[in-house]
């Protein structure tokens, strides 16, 4: 097994050293072509073929610092991830995270794992709900961590990182289905990989994604995520899955539920699953939506 750190710091550091017209071709080539085949797996184009068409830039641009953005106001954020103990840090985390799963006899298709850093926008209000931080690891093989630097997020990458890492394993073996993934797929693995992440580092580190809703709020939410556990469709699942606010900021309409409910639904849930049948956690991440669905009947009502 090879992890890859991509070292987004160093680019960083030599974007501000470049002319504005130099910048996003070093970005691109640089931080985002060793993720290029997570872009076209996800059918993001890497680069766009239309000036300001639709690409992984611009993606990355509604929630992140680009790079003619950055100037001398982003040089304590760049310093802040430039320690290389927090690079150990994570690169072991997900060393750890993976070793779980072939210690099991649990069989890794992929072989080569990247990840990065990636600086956000203060004012991202995305980010802003997840507490300055969160992460992209549903395509195996590749993990984007993106945060607020500061004390606080940068000691939850490690954390962030177990987190995805699940999503990695996942669904090596659980298939994404565009046509098929549905909403109970969906909020299983965010609650798997929540779980993961507390087994690992204890519930002090679940995400805001969690601890926002608390157990009054998700007795009156069960009834809403029961009824559309078949949802499929990412545009339609997505407000279950983050909420109004994230849902309206993304142009889609409300369907009257707080901040990432669909994670802290998944989450309990799953909680429930360990509980009830005595599954571990690892075995737990590769177990069918259904098999999952089926041991929890009672946990609806």
């Amino acid at each position: 097994m090879n992890i890859e750190p991509v070292r987004s710091d160093k680019i960083y550091q030599t974007l501000l050293t470049l002319p504005n017209a130099a910048r996003d071709a070093y970005f691109r080539e640089h931080l985002l072509h060793p993720f290029k085949q997570k872009f076209w797996q996800q059918q993001i184009p890497f680069e766009a073929k239309q000036p300001h068409g639709f690409d992984a830039m611009m993606l990355l641009g509604w929630v992140h610092r680009m790079p003619q953005e950055l100037g001398d106001a982003d040089r304590d954020a760049i310093v802040a991830i430039s320690d290389d103990t927090l690079w150990q840090q994570c690169e072991e985390t997900l060393a750890r995270s993976l070793s779980l799963f072939t210690r099991a006899g649990i069989t890794l298709e992929i072989t080569h794992y990247r990840f990065t850093i990636l600086i956000g926008k203060t004012e991202s209000r995305v980010l802003q709900l997840g507490n300055g931080y969160s992460g992209d690891g549903g395509i195996p093989g590749y993990i984007m961590l993106s945060l607020i630097p500061n004390p606080y997020t940068l000691s939850r990458l490690p954390a962030a990182i177990a987190h995805e890492s699940s999503h990695n394993v996942r669904f090596q073996h659980i298939k994404w289905q565009p046509e098929k993934t549905n909403l109970a797929d969906w909020i299983i693995s965010e609650g798997l990989a929540e779980s993961l992440t507390e087994h690992l580092f204890g519930a002090e580190y679940l995400g805001a994604w969690v601890t926002a809703t608390n157990t009054t709020q998700l007795q009156t939410l069960k009834p809403v995520f029961h009824e559309k556990l078949a949802l499929t469709g990412m545009q339609k699942m997505m407000p279950y899955l983050y909420g109004d606010e994230i849902a309206a900021l993304q142009g889609q309409e409300p369907v009257g539920l707080p901040y990432a409910a669909g994670y802290a639904c998944g989450y309990h849930l799953v909680q429930h699953y360990l509980k009830k049948t005595g599954q571990n956690i690892v075995q737990a991440t590769i177990t069918p939506t259904a098999d999952i669905l089926a041991a929890t009947t009672d946990f609806w009502h």
